[in-house]
């Protein structure tokens, strides 16, 4: 502790710099920094307190090993609405930041008075430099302002409860009990059930989720998020949790699904998501599943909604036909349907183009996968009738 503690205070940054102005230092400039005979014990517990924030910190975020559940859902900071959560969770994320920074100059101070270096260095820390994923100082950087930066930790934050959401629509976690639930290949909604025999929230059952611009089933996702904030925020202010929750993403929940949340999911695994979305080639269909849940006949369900959805498009398209020759609308909505006509026209070929090309031929593959084997080789198995990610298929390690 107390060689951590040293190794990270200002001075030796000053020191490091003189000895090496590098980016990096190799272990002779470390070897060569100047460690007086101190009474080390009474410079650990600064450094401990340090590590428990950052790890407290880390934790937070459903990439930690040792994430339990979602901030925003923490007891702690619960109040009857989730914008007074959010502010109350905001307050103590502000708070730690500052006992952080607290803690460092506490730190720095220590080390310049016991090298005798009051009148060379300051040890007043920044706030962009207190590395906490909660300081948007920190996070985000660069030339924002105070309200700006506050707006994107408030967006993020929103956007990362619509993660947790879909991570209990798959049973990969639960409102009802912290940690992993379902997190190991061929996993059931069964093995589910005989660690959560009463959920409050009950996962999707057949492990695909359509993602679609539209009311078109009822397990569509932008559907069971609205679900999932019943159950996790209460009915009563329910209205009033979707418009904050809104107006923090700058749109609508349904547009956010659509135009960004599986860009925002591989972005938040590096190239390595655990949902994958089934994606014809315009994306007139959607459907994400959960890779831990996937079976053989995972893309035979994906092909049944698929030819569902499409008999739902046709249905449109024969109502939207009679009106465009009915006596009895107006022009305006004549000419509103025929636009809508060749819209669906184009998007039922589209359709049919990736169910005959792409999705029928895998679904009758039956393809098998090994999580052993990583994300980025039983992705490519899936081929085109996954959405791309850019970079996957490159050479090189997994």
């Amino acid at each position: 502790m107390f060689l951590l503690g040293y190794s990270n205070t200002i001075m030796v940054r000053e020191l490091l710099a003189s000895i090496s102005p590098t980016l990096n230092f190799e272990a002779g400039q470390i070897a060569s920094l100047p460690i007086l005979a101190l009474d080390r014990s009474t410079f650990a517990h600064t450094p401990e307190k340090l590590i428990q924030h950052a790890k407290n910190d880390w934790d937070s975020y459903e990439t930690s090993w040792d994430f339990t559940s979602l901030p925003l859902l923490n007891a702690d900071y619960r109040q009857p609405t989730l914008q007074g959560t959010y502010q109350q969770l905001r307050t103590y994320w502000r708070s730690m930041t500052q006992e952080m920074q607290r803690l460092e100059e506490e730190n720095n101070h220590v080390f310049i008075d016991s090298y005798g270096l009051q009148g060379e260095l300051k040890p007043e820390v920044p706030l962009k430099e207190i590395t906490l994923t909660c300081n948007p100082h920190y996070r985000y950087g660069g030339a924002k302002n105070h309200n700006e930066l506050e707006a994107q930790l408030q967006a993020d934050t929103m956007a990362e409860l619509l993660s947790y959401a879909v991570a209990c629509m798959f049973g990969r976690y639960s409102l009802d009990k912290p940690g992993l639930v379902l997190a190991n290949q061929g996993a059931t909604l069964n093995d589910y059930l005989r660690q959560v025999p009463a959920p409050s929230f009950m996962p999707d059952e057949d492990n695909v989720i359509p993602l679609l611009d539209g009311e078109w089933f009822a397990d569509d996702v932008t559907e069971r998020f609205r679900t999932f904030l019943r159950g996790a925020f209460g009915e009563e202010n329910y209205e009033e949790n979707m418009a904050f929750l809104e107006q923090s993403l700058g749109k609508d929940v349904r547009k956010y699904f659509i135009k960004d949340f599986y860009s925002d999911h591989v972005k938040r695994y590096k190239k390595r998501p655990i949902y994958w979305l089934f994606a014809s080639p315009k994306g007139t269909f959607s459907a994400l599943i959960y890779l831990h849940r996937y079976r053989p006949d995972t893309v035979s369900v994906v092909l049944k909604y698929l030819r569902d959805f499409r008999k739902k498009l046709a249905a449109r398209l024969d109502y939207l036909q009679q009106v465009g020759i009915s006596t009895s609308v107006s022009q305006g909505e004549k000419t509103r349907a025929l636009k809508e006509i060749e819209t669906l026209k184009k998007q039922l070929l589209e359709l049919d183009d990736y169910e005959r090309d792409t999705l029928y031929p895998l679904a009758t593959e039956q393809v098998a996968l090994d999580l052993d084997d990583g994300v980025k080789v039983n992705y490519l198995k899936l081929g085109s009738a996954l959405k791309k990610i850019v970079g996957l298929d490159a050479k090189g390690d997994e």
